[in-house]
C-alpha cells in the first residue's frame, strides 16, 4: 500500500496495480483495512470499478496514459544515456501504455 500512496507523488511509479494488489492482500487478511481502502473517498471508486466490472474509469486511463508518455519521453530525452537504453525504455514504454489502453472502460465515449 505504501507504494501505491507514493506513486501519486512520483510520476514513475503506478499507483493502481498496488492499490490493486493491496486491496486483495486486505481483503483476506483485515477486513477493516480492505473496507477502509474501498470506502477511501480517493482510491475506492478505482477500487471498486475494478472488483466489480474488471474496468477501470476513462478519465484514469487518460491520465495514466498521459503521465506513461511525459514521464518515458522525459527520461528517455533527459536521463538515459545511449540509444539502445533509449531504445529499451522505449519500447517498455509502448508496451506498457498498450497494456493500459486495452483494459476496458465502462464509461468511455461512443466511437460513431
Amino acid at each position: 500500500m505504501a507504494l501505491g500512496v507514493l506513486g501519486i507523488f512520483l510520476p514513475v511509479l503506478p499507483t493502481t496495480p498496488f492499490m490493486l494488489l493491496a486491496a486483495a492482500c486486505f481483503a483476506r487478511s483485515s477486513p477493516r483495512i480492505h473496507h477502509w481502502l474501498l470506502s477511501h473517498p480517493t482510491f475506492g471508486p478505482i477500487l471498486h470499478e475494478w472488483h466489480t466490472y474488471r474496468s477501470i474509469p476513462y478519465r484514469a486511463k487518460r491520465a495514466a496514459l498521459l503521465l506513461i508518455a511525459l514521464s518515458f519521453g522525459v527520461s528517455i530525452a533527459c536521463f538515459v544515456p545511449g540509444w539502445p537504453a533509449k531504445l529499451a525504455m522505449g519500447i517498455g514504454g509502448l508496451v506498457l501504455a498498450i497494456w493500459i489502453a486495452r483494459i476496458p472502460s465502462r464509461d468511455a465515449p461512443r466511437k460513431a
